[in-house]
């Protein structure tokens, strides 16, 4: 398993490109995002829990009913959610895809990001294609994670290779997200795809098991959006024998896969609005796994312990505050808290009480760009790690006006 470039054209047979095509005002980003392959693939998809649906969710879903895919359409700028002809709209969207590709319009799939309640016009987006289907290439990654970016300050892009069967095989991601980042998924957008074969039901049993423990434990601010998707598509490219079962190959994997997804997540916890610092909470000896997934999501997801750590304060008993109403099975005497990067790691909190620490080194390891805060429960074996950011005057900033 290693880390390689490429982004979702690092497996064969896959091709990408994003352009400008007038969704957004702005002629300096791009807005319009294809990833296509060059055969038919195993799909499979997760989506937000939000009652209220992006209309691209509710199409994509229907066209994955058979488990198959070739390409996805993608545009930011504007969510195509509220409205009364968003399904019109998505569907056009593959349409038109599909008529220049030459392919069946059930195996495109959309997705959209940005404003919730605007109407999406059609039009920039059929000026747009034939240009945008023009620029597909087996480098174009770089330009389709630009597309689907909104508040976005970095692209986000990953891709590993490994081997299955003898064969080498490839798997590639690039995501959005900065801000409405909360667990269950959110303005969150998600493609990944592989040369690996594997068929649609392992392929879904893979992406649902794996989101439990990648997406669905990152928050920014505790908005769980209307949008969020994670699509996955393999096109067996590699000629691996093909994945049907659990064994020895769908554990390397599901390996890939998280090691893509985990990397993903990172970087979009990083990159949330305003945010300065990349927070990980780390939770080992917990009764429950269960247990310790609340605990680790309570403590990211305080407004209070984020704004600490963007203060750079040591300000640990916001973290035993967290724990305590997070709901947990925990007995709060045990619990132990540290902070640890790069510049060492230092105790605040033993046995549920305060020790003595030096607040020169606290402040030394809380103002740089990752901290982890270590917490053990000491009540069982169960572990579990979330990620977040800090919170600063400008997250309110950039919300403040964000449709005006």
């Amino acid at each position: 398993m290693k880390l390689i470039s490429g982004g979702v054209c690092a497996a064969s047979g896959f091709l990408a490109a994003g352009v400008h095509c007038g969704i957004r005002k702005n002629k300096t980003k791009r807005d319009l995002a294809l990833i296509y392959s060059e055969k038919t693939c195993n799909a499979a998809a997760v989506y937000t829990t939000n009652l209220v649906k992006g209309a691209p969710l509710t199409v994509t879903r229907n066209h994955l009913h058979n488990g198959t895919a070739r390409a996805v359409i993608v545009n930011s700028g504007n969510a195509n959610t509220c409205n009364a002809n968003g399904i019109e709209i998505a569907e056009a969207m593959c349409a038109l895809v599909a008529e220049s590709l030459g392919i069946s319009s059930d195996d495109v799939l959309v997705a959209s990001t940005g404003v919730i309640g605007q109407p999406l016009p059609l039009e920039p987006i059929k000026g747009g294609l034939p240009q945008l289907i023009s620029e597909l290439s087996d480098d174009g990654s770089d330009c389709a994670a630009q597309a689907i970016m909104t508040t976005d300050l970095t692209k986000k892009e990953v891709a590993v290779e490994f081997e299955l069967g003898g064969k080498t095989c490839h798997l590639g991601g690039i995501a959005k997200g900065s801000g409405m980042i909360h667990p269950n998924m959110a303005t969150m957008l998600v493609f990944i795809t592989t040369d690996a074969a594997i068929s649609p039901a392992m392929l879904q049993k893979a992406l649902s098991s794996d989101v439990k423990n990648t997406f669905n434990m990152i928050s920014v601010d505790g908005d769980t959006s209307t949008n969020d998707n994670v699509i996955v598509m393999a096109n067996g490219a590699a000629k691996n024998p093909v994945i049907e079962e659990e064994g020895e190959d769908f554990a390397e994997f599901m390996k890939a896969l998280n090691t893509v997804t985990v990397a993903l997540s990172r970087m979009i916890a990083a990159d949330g609005e305003g945010a300065t610092k990349l927070l990980e909470c780390s939770v080992s000896g917990a009764a429950s796994e269960k247990d310790a997934k609340i605990v680790a999501k309570s403590v990211i997801c305080s407004s209070l312990l984020k704004a600490a750590m963007f203060g750079a304060d040591a300000n640990w008993g916001r973290i035993l505050c967290a724990i305590g109403y997070s709901g947990a099975n925990v007995d709060i005497n045990k619990v132990a808290v540290s902070f640890a990067n790069g510049k060492g790691e230092i105790f605040v909190c033993k046995n549920g009480a305060g020790v003595d620490f030096s607040e020169e080194k606290a402040k030394e390891i809380l103002l740089e760009k990752e901290i982890e805060i270590r917490i053990a429960l000491a009540d069982g074996t169960a572990c579990a790690t979330a990620w977040g950011c800090d919170l600063t005057y400008d997250y309110v900033k950039i919300n403040g006006d964000y449709r005006t």
